[in-house]
Formats: C-alpha cells, structure tokens, sequence
C-alpha cells in the first residue's frame, strides 16, 4: 500500500538545527471561536455580565416571537430555518438567544455550536474561513482544507443531514454570514447582530428587532439584583438608573453589580454618576455603547487596584481566551494572585467563565478595558505585558515540545522574562491538549509578535509550535504560521532559523497537497544550507525534494534524492536523519511489491529509530515492517508488529498514524480472506480519518470493497 496524502510531513522529516556531534540528537521537520458539539454540550448558558435571575420576565415576548419564527405558529407563515435577532450593543441578544436554544436542546441532538463573529472587535470581524475550520474541527474534522472553497463544500456535506443548531454571534455584514449557514433541511441558524442583515432576507432569514427592556421590566431586572428593600427605599432613584442605562441590559447589569458591591451606597449616588455626561447618554438610545462604557466605567472604580491592574493589562492583548497562568504572565504575579484576581473580575461581572479555568472580556467590556489601559498605563508598560505573555507561551510550548518529541533538538530561545509558573502539563498527552486549547492564543501571541517587530520572538514561537502541527495536522495554520515565521527568520538575520522556516513549512505545503510550491521551499533551504555549509540542514533539504518527487509519481528522481540525503547524514554522523529516509525508500520498494527489499528497509530503520530514543518514528518503521511482512507471507508476525506499533499510537494519541495501523491490518486481514475483520479494521480506519485526513476517508469509502 502506498503512502497516503497526510503521510507526507512525517515522511519528509529530518533534521533541522545544527549539530556539533554525534551524540546530539537534532530536532526533525515534518489546530476567540467558542464551539460546542454533542448531545451533552450546548451553546454557553444564558448569562449576561451579571447573570440574568432564572425566573426574570423581561423577554417572554421575545421568547415567544422566536418559537413563532421557528414553527410558524401553526398559520400561513413558513417555518423558519435562518433567524436573524438584531438590537444595539448591550440590548441582550445574545442572553436570548442562548436561553431559547437551550429550551430547545431535545429538538437538536446533533448538537449547538456557537462562534463570535467579533463584528465589532477592534481586531476586526473574524473570517468565515477561521470560524468554519473551528466548527469542522468540532464536528470531527481535525484536519481543515486550507482553501476556502473546500472548507464551504466540507461543511455543507457535513450539515446536510445534520439536526444542529448553530449561533453565529455579533455578525457583521450578510457576507460574512452566507458561507456559514448550514446545507441541511432539518438545522437551525440564529444570527445575532447590532445591523439587521435584511440582506439575509435573500436567504430566507427572518428578522426579530430587540427592543430595550420595558421600565418596568428593568426596573424588575435592578430590584432582583440589589433587592425589593433598596428599590423600595428609593423609587424615584431607581427609575432614574433604568431611565439612565436605556433599557440596556448590559448597562443595567454592571450598574447593579456595582450596588450590589456597596450595600450601604444609595441608589441616587449611582444615578448621579451616570449622568455626568449627558451627551454620550443622549448617544446610548442609538448605538448602545456609551452607557455602556459610563456603566463599565463605574464598575471599574470599585475594584480593588489588584483587579484593576490585571483588568488593564489583559485588555489590551490579542488573546481570546485567558487562563490563570496568562493572567499570572501578563502582570509578573504568582498563579495565587492571578486566579484571586480573575475571581474579582468574574464576581464584578467584569468577565465571564468561558469553561473550567477560562475566561474571557465581553467584547465591550474588552474595548472599556484597553481604553482604561491607554490611559492609565505607558505604552512600554503595555508592551512589557504583552512580550511577558508571549515569552510565558514560548516558554510553556517549548516545555511542551520537548515532552511530545524527546529526541528533537530545540533551537535556542530567547526568553526576556521567565515567568517562573508551574507547566500545566505532565506528560505527553497532557502536553499535546494543552497546545491544542491553546492553538488559536499561540497563533495570536505570533501575530502580534511580528507586528511588534519581536522578530526571533516569532520565530521561536512557530518553531515551539510543531508538535501540534505535526500530530494534529492543522494545515491552515501551519502554513500561515511559517509564513510569518520565514518572514521574521529573514528580518531577524538568522540563517539557521530561516532553514528550520522553509524545511518545515515545506513539509505542511507538501501535506496540505500543494507540492510545487513544497519543492520550491525545499529548494531554496538546499540552497541556503550549501551557501552555509550545512552538511545536515542540506540532507533536510534533500529528504524533503526526495518526498515531493514520489508524491508526484517520479520514483527514480525520488531514490535519487533519498540517496544523496543518506550520503549526507552519513558523513555528518546523524544516524536518525538515515533512518528516515529508509522508511520512504521501504514505502517506495513496499509499492513495488518487492517485499525483501522493503523488509530490509524498514528492519534497518527501526532499529536505528529505538537507538536514538525516537519511540514515535520507530513505531512508524515497525507498522511499516509488519505490513512488509504480512505481504511477504509471514502473517502471524507481521500483524504482530502492525498491533505493537497501533499500541504506541495509541498511547501517545497520534490519531492518524492509529488510522494508518488500522487500515494497514485490514488490509492483510483481507489478503488473508477475513472479510469480517478486514471490514472492521477499515471501518475504524475510516472513522479516525475523518478526524485527522478527509481525503483518507474518502479513499477508504470509494475503494474496492470500501466500508
């Protein structure tokens, strides 16, 4: 069996850094979106910044003119399938949106996912093409086509049968909506927006307009969050604060909780600072936002000037999503005073638990807080926060690096401030979760390190990110990574990190199937290394421009490559780099049918693999070795191997390489007339791939006998 499409990084690895001898072992070249899937896991609870009482009554009319959208109310209107809920900031659109849907969670068993469009981020809106490759990867496709077409055409047939519903949060134009909206008839989609989108009307949307709360109703929503006793006390005082937040929610809330904050404060104190300045109130009927930030404002003053310190410095970074220990980084501070801190926040309403350990700003509450970090904090001081937050992810990625892949060699890191915090990880598994929780904050954190200028700083980030390209195969990512970070190796005068750039970039253009443009990256990397001397890096070079010609069927030209890469190694004393290229002359020879001579190969490999402490690659070697000998006849002892190696796999959760070993022993089992368990073996093959190589799966269900 030949090498399939997401075999190639793996094949095509060598080794990247310099080495001094023999005895060092070199480091080798080969995915904010909150998603929920599943019966069990739904869109986020309803909550506002201070969350709404359960039995408060303020939207019932809006509850029931959803249901009406949705079922048609039994009349002459259609049913509806795309629903649009548009109002001003703060006006509560996403609260009812998230409460409708969990009413309806028996209606949807294929799940609710939920993504922030950030309309109105001041990163700007996010891109239909990043929220689809979230929502595919939560569907099950861990691996993404990089090409936008492609992402659209998974995701409709993904959802063309599938009961979900989907919230697509603060949308910004219709354009951005259409290429998510789901191709099945039985789904549902509610778009929440501060525009109405009637351009969705071509698309059959129906549109509910927000109104503000009722005075009545806000005035039901203050008294259930400070008391009957202080509303009562003080009535005219009490309207004039639900008069003042314009019946915004949002507004309403954060000025509760600041009563709430100080239970002998009268109400009329409040109500006085809310109309200092008149004018942005005037504005707030409109747009929503300057009440807001009057309210935001307010609720900052009380907090404590720990919580407010940390409010300040986490504003202004590019990250999503935070965690104790990025909070901890971002103000030098101990993990104790971080989660304290955070818990001030969440308990002000100042920020919202986004699951077990994670937060994250409401997007007005974000804006509120870099605006309060540009006034209060020197630009150096804003910088020195952020460069302790990617140097506390460059830090952990690296810890995390040297766990997944033990026998790779690091280039150096240049770390400006060591945090000092325990790693949240303790073994490889643990290692791997966290870098992929943590994918879209590190791909952040290399953004903003290339627009801060940080140039070995982005780098060494791509570079410390490789263990979640290499066993989870985010293809999109991997490939803007080592744009940016080939751009920053250049401007930061580094030869041997441009190398590392162009050799395992390479390696995910090659996978994600543009092989021209992998050969030309390996090419230039050749180049560079005989300019320099590098014996080593120009064996990478060749390994790679050896893969690229067998994946594009010339064989000879590949055996070429794969030799001189060998000669190479071999006179530099890198035994490792050897090995791997045997495992792809043993494919080549395996496809050939000579199974004597891939035997040889891949026998020779493995051992070289175990000598250098390389369990992953060994494992590859020997799955390959059982297949070999499976054909050659010897079928007790290869699926013996084949099951060793799938153990390891296994283990160490290389979801693809699981698939490989699964369908490698379908296929022997087939040979060997075992119908039943060659079409079990492939069908548990088939259902890994879908997670890791669509493609893969499709070759699995469209071959001869095909599960």
């Amino acid at each position: 069996m030949g090498q399939t499409p997401g075999d190639a990084q793996e094949n095509l690895i060598g080794g990247r850094a310099r080495i001094d001898g023999p005895a060092v072992q070199a480091r080798d070249v080969h995915g904010g979106i909150h998603v929920h899937t599943g019966a069990a896991a739904r869109v986020p609870p309803p909550r506002q910044l201070l969350p709404v009482p359960a039995h408060f009554t303020g939207r019932n009319d809006d509850m029931a003119a959803l249901e009406g959208l949705l079922t048609g109310n039994g009349r002459d209107r259609p049913a509806r399938s795309l629903i649009v809920v548009s109002g001003p900031a703060g006006i509560g659109k996403t609260t009812l949106v998230c409460g409708w849907l969990h009413s309806l969670a028996a209606e949807f068993p294929d799940g609710q996912l939920y993504a922030d469009l950030r309309g109105h981020s001041a990163q700007g809106p996010a891109s239909p093409g990043e929220v689809l490759s979230q929502f595919l990867r939560a569907l099950g496709a861990g691996s993404v086509p990089a090409d936008m077409a492609e992402k659209a055409s998974l995701w409709r047939s993904w959802t063309a049968e599938a009961r979900i519903a989907v919230v697509l949060d603060n949308a910004f134009t219709a354009a951005q909506v259409r290429p998510l909206l789901h191709a099945g008839p039985h789904g549902l989609t509610v778009v929440t927006s501060r525009r109405r989108l009637t351009g969705l009307r071509m698309d059959g949307a129906a549109v509910h307009q927000l109104r503000a709360l009722r005075p009545d109703a806000g005035a039901e929503l203050l008294s259930r969050a400070i008391g009957d006793d202080r509303v009562a006390n003080e009535p005219s005082a009490a309207r004039q604060v639900v008069a003042l937040c314009a019946g915004l929610p949002l507004a309403l809330c954060l000025a509760s909780a600041r009563l709430a904050s100080r239970p002998r404060q009268s109400v009329k104190t409040l109500a006085d600072a809310l109309t200092r300045d008149t004018e942005r109130l005037a504005a707030l009927h409109v747009e929503g936002e300057n009440t807001v930030s009057n309210a935001l404002d307010a609720s900052y003053a009380v907090l404590t000037e720990e919580a407010a310190l940390l409010y300040r410095r986490l504003g202004p970074l590019p990250l999503r999503t935070f965690d104790a220990r990025s909070a901890a980084a971002a103000c030098a501070a101990s993990l104790a005073w971080a989660e304290a801190r955070l818990d001030e926040l969440v308990e002000a309403n100042l920020m919202e638990e986004t699951g077990p350990g994670s937060f994250r700003f409401h997007d007005l509450v974000r804006v509120h807080a870099h605006g309060r970090a540009t006034a209060e904090e020197s630009a150096p001081a804003r910088a020195e926060a952020l460069r302790r937050v990617c140097d506390w992810y460059l830090e952990t990625a690296t810890e995390a690096e040297k766990l997944i892949t033990p026998a790779q060699f690091t280039l150096a890191r240049d770390v400006t401030h060591p945090a000092g915090l325990p790693v949240p990880f303790a073994d490889d598994p643990g290692a791997l979760a966290w870098l992929d929780a943590h994918r879209m904050n590190l791909m952040a954190v290399i953004r903003a390190a290339a627009a801060s200028e940080w140039h070995a700083m982005t780098w060494q980030l791509v570079d410390a990110m490789w263990p979640v390209f290499l066993r989870l195969r985010h293809y999109d990512l991997w490939i803007e990574a080592h744009e940016i970070g080939l751009a920053a190796a250049r401007e930061d005068g580094d030869a041997e990190a441009e190398r590392q750039m162009l050799n395992s970039g390479a390696i995910g253009l090659s996978a994600a199937g543009r092989v021209d443009d992998a050969a030309e990256w390996y090419e230039r990397s050749r180049r560079a290394a005989r300019e320099a001397g590098d014996v080593r890096d120009e064996g990478q070079a060749l390994l790679g421009l050896g893969g690229c010609h067998r994946d594009a069927g010339r064989t000879a030209r590949a055996v070429e490559y794969l030799d001189q890469a060998i000669t190479c190694w071999e006179a530099c004393g890198y035994p490792r780099g050897v090995a791997l290229a045997r495992i792809i002359l043993g494919e080549i020879a395996l496809a050939q049918d000579d199974t004597g001579r891939a035997v040889e190969y891949f026998t020779h490999a493995h051992t070289g693999l175990l000598a250098v402490n390389d369990p992953h690659d060994a494992a590859r070697a020997l799955v390959f070795l059982g297949r070999a000998r499976a054909r050659a006849g010897e079928h007790r002892a290869g699926t013996a191997a084949m099951e060793e190696a799938l153990a390891v796999f296994t283990s160490s959760g290389a979801v693809h390489w699981q698939a490989r070993a699964l369908e490698m022993l379908g296929d022997s089992a087939r040979e060997r007339g075992e119908e039943t368990a060659a079409r079990h073996f492939r069908a548990r093959a088939r259902a890994l791939f879908e997670t890791t190589s669509p493609a893969d799966a499709r070759r699995l269900r469209e071959a001869p006998g095909g599960t």
